[in-house]
């Protein structure tokens, strides 16, 4: 359905470099986003209270990137979460083949090499847990390095509390789930069923192009609900967004919260750094905020802040042990409607 090295291709041409740097500075860069993703793993597991469990084998590596290599990384990632729409596809009959398979491939490619090519510029950090290493290493800690400058410079913070401060956030999600061992295949199964319920026949493809109009003027008209991403869902597909929405919901909003409980500790300017980043999140031209709309980078910006008022609403009720009863079990995992009543939660799970 997409050719991946299309893909690759279109966004490495398309991405900007980043910020000039000398090749010492890249290196002073490095150097100082390991040491402070190794450095913030302590704090954030002693505030947290999640210990490794070895669930994930190896140690998961902690890997510095440009933004073709963040492409890369993500490209690879998508093409194994996706082949099951393939599969589908050549099992139905439905697939296309000869000049139309190539067409829609190249076209396909074109398309996700674009937008990857936009998002590789805004991503800061991300953990992977899908990605797999060759000696059993279970997750992969990816930090964008020319975006975090940018970012910094952008802001004018002190860059190397920012940089504490982005790794913080982001070694709170390895924590996540190298201390909760069903959390990597449950989201798994859940995406994989997600995929594997889309609709191939005539009808959802009409719809999929009558809504994308729809979606587009919803964006335009500045509705913050807009999303081309929610127009690929049918019934069950709805469901299973609606449960993944409060699974990444909590994920971000906790790694929100740990960010700014363990910030004031090791981060001296935290608070300057927490003001800036929430005018950045917001986007910054009218073209930057139209893109976000239509990707759904703002409906994970309401993630971040839903989930973080979740996170806070339940550890005020029931304290930090009661809250982290959500990773006993994949049943006390927040639906997306408790995401916005925490009470619902704690009433369900503590009684």
């Amino acid at each position: 359905m997409i050719d991946w090295k299309l893909a690759l291709a279109t966004a490495s041409r398309l991405s900007r470099p980043g910020p000039e740097l000398t090749d010492a500075e890249v290196a002073d860069v490095v150097a100082e986003l390991r040491q402070a993703a190794a450095r913030a793993e302590g704090p954030v597991r002693e505030y947290t209270g999640l210990l490794a469990t070895g669930a994930l084998g190896a140690p998961s590596p902690i890997l510095v990137v440009d933004r073709p290599r963040w492409v890369e990384a993500n490209l690879a990632t998508f093409r194994v979460l996706t082949d099951p729409i393939g599969r589908k596809l050549a099992e139905s009959g439905r697939a296309p083949t000869g000049l139309s398979k190539k067409v829609g491939e190249k076209l396909s490619g074109a398309q996700v090499g674009a937008v990857m090519s936009f998002v590789s510029s805004k991503v800061l950090g991300q953990f992977d847990p899908f990605w797999t290493g060759p000696a059993g290493e279970g997750g992969r800690l990816l930090l964008v390095a020319p975006n975090i400058v940018a970012a910094e410079q952008a802001m004018k913070v002190d860059p190397h509390d920012f940089r504490l401060w982005v790794c913080l956030h982001e070694e709170t999600h390895r924590v996540q789930f190298t201390a909760v061992p069903w959390l990597r295949e449950h989201l798994r199964s859940s995406i994989d069923e997600l995929v594997s319920s889309t609709d191939l026949d005539d009808q959802s493809l009409s719809r999929l192009l009558d809504q994308g109009v729809g979606e587009v003027l919803k964006a335009i008209r500045n509705d913050p609900d807009a999303s081309l991403a929610s127009v690929f869902q049918n019934d069950r597909q709805r469901e299973l967004v609606d449960t993944m929405t409060g699974v990444m919901s909590l994920l971000e909003g906790h790694a929100d919260v740990v960010m700014d409980g363990v910030g004031p500790q090791v981060v001296p300017s935290v608070a300057e750094i927490r003001r800036k980043f929430q005018r950045r999140r917001q986007g910054s031209g009218s073209i930057d905020r139209l893109v976000r709309k239509l990707l759904g980078l703002d409906a994970k910006a309401r993630q971040y802040r839903d989930g973080a008022v979740f996170v806070r609403s339940v550890v005020d009720t029931v304290g930090l042990d009661g809250f982290n009863a959500v990773w006993a079990d994949p049943a006390h995992l927040p639906s997306r409607a408790e995401i916005l009543d925490p009470s619902a939660w704690v009433s369900r799970v503590h009684g």
